[in-house]
């Protein structure tokens, strides 16, 4: 059984161990990373899900505009090998998505496959574009009220 909570600074190292397990080398030059760069993280929705003291998956959230919006930018998350496809990163998913919405987060987006994160209510963004080279097809985005999309359009800055 997983034990999930909020990631601590001591959590830090080891979560970002996971990350660079799961992702190719040079994943801090994708164009999320550079929007990550000198900003904190949300921290009530950065989680770490632990199975006997270890690490087995995290999740990150961070603040970004869109179009002069915020928003919640989904990413990274990852599950040990050892623990994928037991759903883990779908749990992970989900408690972070109604976490969002308890704090009253209106829109959360990412970059990522369309089928598997069509599933949490996941779609394309038309008119959301993210720094280059992201492919405009994997800029995917979920309303957590209602509408919240809506007219929401153009670049995806930091917030600072």
């Amino acid at each position: 059984m997983f034990e999930l909570t909020p990631e601590t600074g001591d959590d830090w190292w080891e979560a970002e161990a996971l990350f660079d397990l799961c992702f190719a080398p040079g994943r801090e030059a994708l164009s999320s990373y550079r929007l990550r760069e000198g900003v904190a993280p949300v921290a009530e929705l950065c989680l770490v899900a632990r199975e006997e003291g270890v690490i087995a998956g995290a999740i990150r959230h961070w603040p970004v505009r869109v179009g002069g919006h915020c928003c919640l930018l989904l990413g990274p998350v990852a599950v040990h090998p050892t623990h994928q496809g037991e759903g883990l990163g779908g749990f992970l998913i989900l408690q972070a998505l109604e976490r969002a919405r308890e704090l009253g987060w209106q829109r959360v987006m990412l970059v990522g496959d369309a089928p598997y994160y069509g599933r949490f209510g996941f779609h394309r963004l038309t008119g959301v574009e993210m720094p280059p080279p992201t492919n405009p097809a994997r800029v995917l985005g979920a309303a957590l009220t209602p509408g919240a999309w809506d007219a929401v359009t153009g670049a995806v800055t930091r917030c600072t």
